[in-house]
């Protein structure tokens, strides 16, 4: 099922299609690629087969070269944000035949569609995110039986958790995702770009 819908940061429609017409797309076309915009730990982790990584916070700055790929190209992350926000950085780049698969990896392994796995046991990004979020929301509640300002630190956070949800960004996902652990062995962009361009 493929259907247009408004990003949720309302900026472009986006070409949504769900794990079925995915299957359908990559039995029907061996042109086609997919892009996963997710961390290189969480991609060593677990990722769709044959699938290519290019982290989001690596991909702005070769968006005109991932625009040039000839191929179609399927966007790809946990649940679907980050693929949206790549969504709107590929197309303004001038990127077509471009799309993202609705609910991101979790949706493609709920629906029985084969992954790779790795060794790494890294945790997904949202995860990671919330477990930040809580721990520092915890300690701003402990501390203030002694400290009272301190209760500001989980006030801080909720802010920040509200603006992520309307602007559908995380700034302590994206800061996170640039500690050592998350980065894995890193992105060869030229040997991305190469394979992606290749002729199948």
């Amino acid at each position: 099922m493929t259907s247009t819908l408004t990003s949720p940061t309302g900026a472009l429609g986006t070409d949504v299609i769900d794990a079925a017409t995915l299957l359908q797309l990559l039995a029907d076309d061996p042109g086609l690629r997919i892009l996963d915009v997710r961390s290189g730990a969480e991609f060593a982790s677990v990722h769709i087969g044959g699938s290519y990584n290019v982290p989001l916070d690596t991909l702005s700055e070769h968006a005109s070269a991932l625009a040039d790929v000839d191929h179609p190209v399927v966007l790809v992350c946990k649940s679907g944000a980050r693929a949206d926000q790549a969504h709107i950085t590929l197309s303004n780049a001038g990127k077509q035949q471009l799309h993202l698969l609705d609910g991101g990896l979790d949706s493609w392994t709920a629906s029985g569609g084969d992954v790779v796995r790795g060794s790494s046991k890294t945790w997904a990004l949202d995860r990671q995110v919330r477990l930040a979020a809580g721990s520092i929301s915890l300690a701003g509640m402990l501390l203030s039986v002694a400290v009272p300002r301190a209760k500001w630190l989980a006030g801080g956070v909720a802010v920040g958790l509200t603006f992520s949800a309307v602007s559908n960004t995380c700034a302590m996902g994206n800061a996170l995702g640039r500690l050592p652990y998350n980065r894995g062995a890193g992105c060869d962009i030229e040997g991305v770009l190469t394979d992606m361009q290749a002729t199948s």
